[in-house]
């Protein structure tokens, strides 16, 4: 009787079992239809490079053309090492216009000789290159035909951390190839370019998906697929795609002027840690806090101070530090912005003309100054006065050298030898006396801010006396 029940109960879980799992399936999406909407507009790209390599073996190359040594390593090492080839690569675009106007990744075009542009009717294009802006990895391509597929422009800023997308492409040359996956995140800055919100997803990109589309369930283009995260050059489940209304906007100005014009304000930013928020009076922390001010920049100009934390830029809610520099890279060199800031604990208002972002930066300052034998201070640190020549090489007019660090205060908060103290609790150190009373003036209660200049940059950290 036992028996009889167990496996009468065994069969009800099983076709309990059997009828939920079509039910599951049913809620995953079906891509089948957007693929056939879609792929019709997405193209493979051909290209040919021209590689030029030293005949010599590494390590050899620079040895004088007039050395008797090189004649012999180039006989006898060189032999049939071609000085320069042809290299060819793969990669994908997709069709904005119906008379040919290609969108694609900004490497996948980047000193081609010969760009091959193939439909999935088979039909094949010479393409030339319109523009292409290597900051964000976009360029804009052309065919010489009428009457194409085009595909439609999403809204990237619609688009929510869990939503289903889809990219189609050629990874590794096989053409059209579809992969699906969700949004991780969004307004992701990544070290090489800070200019760029990408969107992250897990959708499997792989060499060749560069420059094809990514799709939202409406079958609109959302983003550009640009580049994964991987240690194995391989797909390991972090995938960025550029914001397709940042590719558009791009693509426009390449089109027109042939070149792209980013906004600029010259700052230096970083974000605000919960120690940083309640040295400056924050509840919470979020916001971009400005640790320096370049003097030749718009942000000079303006009312914008150091230590200000900016909170919203145009109205729009600033939370990480990331979140400002692709608002103020949209915007156009010349339009006067305003920027939400707390300044000594409360909010107010900045107005700031934007400037046109230089070709190339000369951020570059001084190396560090020489470093001074210190004398004892507080804090667990030694500090000295700095010389005429130390301040003209660190770019600052006051502050101490910050010598050896011992355990304390200055260590926890992250205090570095060689660092120049400029600030400390929004008062300025002018020599070791002042910062001597100043220090003897802090409160034991809460953190205060205290701002250095460290290598090329300053920063803001949080200094407590106790804990």
């Amino acid at each position: 009787m036992k028996q009889r029940v167990w496996s009468l109960l065994f069969l009800w879980l099983f076709a309990q079992l059997a009828y939920a799992a079509p039910a599951r399936t049913a809620n995953l999406p079906d891509f089948s239809a957007l693929v056939d909407a879609n792929g019709r507009a997405v193209v493979n790209i051909s290209t040919t490079q021209t590689i030029k390599q030293s005949a010599l073996p590494p390590g050899m190359q620079d040895i004088p053309e007039n050395s008797p040594f090189h004649d012999f390593f180039r006989r006898y090492f060189g032999e049939g090492m071609p000085e320069q080839f042809d290299s060819k690569s793969l990669g994908s675009g997709f069709l904005i216009s119906g008379d040919g106007y290609i969108l694609t990744s900004a490497h996948v075009v980047e000193n081609a000789k010969e760009i091959v542009v193939k439909l999935k009717d088979r039909r094949e294009f010479s393409a030339k290159v319109v523009g292409l802006d290597k900051r964000s990895d976009v360029a804009l391509l052309k065919i010489e035909a009428n009457s194409l597929p085009k595909v439609a422009i999403g809204d990237p800023n619609k688009l929510k951390v869990g939503e289903w997308v889809l990219a189609i492409g050629s990874p590794f040359g096989f053409e059209n190839s579809a992969t699906s996956g969700i949004v991780s995140a969004k307004g992701r800055s990544l070290p090489t370019e800070s200019y760029v919100p990408f969107i992250q997803t897990d959708v499997a990109i792989n060499p060749g998906n560069s420059g094809g589309p990514l799709f939202n369930l409406n079958g609109e283009v959302v983003g550009i697929n640009s580049q994964i995260y991987s240690r194995t050059g391989g797909f390991m489940g972090l995938s960025f795609s550029v914001p397709i209304d940042m590719a558009m906007s791009i693509a426009q100005q390449l089109k027109t002027d042939g070149k792209v014009r980013r906004g600029w304000i010259g700052v230096t930013i970083q974000d605000v840690t919960r120690e940083l928020a309640s040295s400056f009076g924050m509840n919470t922390p979020h916001g971009a806090l400005v640790s320096d001010i370049l003097p030749s920049g718009p942000a000079a100009k303006s009312d914008l101070k150091v230590g200000d934390i900016v909170v919203e830029f145009e109205g729009q809610p600033i939370d990480l530090s990331s979140d400002l520099p692709p608002r103020v890279g949209l915007s156009p060199p010349g339009a006067r912005v305003k920027l939400g800031v707390v300044r000594g604990g409360k909010t107010q208002n900045v107005w700031v003309t934007i400037g046109e972002l230089p070709d190339e930066q000369e951020l570059a300052r001084s190396p560090e100054p020489q470093r001074k034998a210190p004398n004892k201070s507080l804090l667990g640190l030694a500090v000295a006065d700095l010389t005429p020549q130390q301040r003209k090489q660190a770019g600052v007019e006051q502050g101490v050298l910050v010598g050896e660090i011992g355990p304390g205060p200055a260590l926890r908060a992250g205090i570095r030898p060689g660092d120049i103290i400029v600030e400390l609790d929004g008062k300025p150190v002018k020599n070791v006396q002042s910062f001597t009373q100043l220090v003897k003036g802090m409160p034991k209660s809460r953190p205060v801010p205290l701002l250095i200049r460290r290598g090329q940059g300053s920063l803001f950290l949080a200094l407590q006396l106790g804990e």
